[in-house]
Formats: structure tokens, sequence, C-alpha cells
């Protein structure tokens, strides 16, 4: 008789094997005169995108890239751009491995990305920063409608 034991994956479904900051970049084109301007609040416009990729055998490398940008009084404020990385090993079937990479490890990596952003742009002397969370469910799915209209 075959143990049931054997055909389930072992070890956790997903595991953080490194977090990193691949890229980082803040501009604040105008300094120190639009500081001056700043009499309300800056409009700001977030993109966010994922990619991930294998590794080699179970370990994938997914990014979060940000583009944040900040105007006030139809001026640049400013730019940040960021790309935040994870290195991950995954132990689930092949059929979820894509909505995990795109929706489960970003939803585990954003917290951090977004500390890193609010420091960056604190330490930068800008006015505070908090990301509302992200619905990655919405993205992925979004995603997937767009590449299906795309084929028709």
């Amino acid at each position: 008789m075959e143990n049931a034991n054997e055909n389930k994956p072992q070890g956790p479904a997903i595991g953080i094997i490194n977090q990193y900051i691949k890229d980082l970049s803040l501009e604040i084109p105008h300094a120190p005169e639009i500081f001056k301007k700043i009499d309300s609040e800056p409009k700001i416009k977030i993109d966010v995108n994922i990619n991930a990729k294998e590794v080699e055998g179970n370990i994938y490398n997914v990014e979060l890239t940000f583009r944040i940008d900040g105007d006030v009084k139809e001026e640049k404020f400013f730019i940040l751009e960021m790309t935040y990385g994870g290195l991950v090993s995954l132990n689930v079937p092949q059929e979820h491995k894509e909505p995990v990479l795109m929706v489960e490890v970003p939803h585990l990596l954003f917290p951090y990305a977004r500390q890193a952003i609010t420091n960056v742009l604190f330490n930068g002397g800008l006015p505070p920063l908090m990301l509302n969370p992200i619905d990655f469910v919405a993205m992925y799915n979004a995603k997937h409608q767009a590449a299906r209209a795309e084929k028709q």
C-alpha cells in the first residue's frame, strides 16, 4: 500500500530565501526651490509591475517594480523608482506556481518594499507617504483578461 504522504510536497509551500533592493532612484529635480511651493498634498501617481522567473529547480526570483511620481502645482516634485526582489523556493503543484509567484509572493514582499519606499522618501526630505495595500489578485486577473482580449 502506497503511503498517502508520498504524493504531497514536503516542506513549506513558499520559502523566502532572501529579499533585496535591486535598483533604487530618488530624484527631486527642482530642489530646493520646489519645497517653497508645497502648500497642499502632492498629486501622487503609482505604477507597480511584477516579474517572476525561474532561477533553478524550484527557486524563483520575483521582482516588484515601483515608479512613484509626485507633482506639486503641475511641476515635478519627485520621482522614485525601485525594484524590490525576493528569491523564493516554491513547493507547490505546477498549476499553482504562476498565481503563487504573481500574487502570494508579492503579497509577502510588499510590506518590506513599502517600508523601504517610505524610508527613502522620508530621508530625502519629502512628506510622509504610506502606500495602501495592493490588490495583487486584481492585478493578476487584469493581466490575464488583457492577454485573452489581445488573443481575440
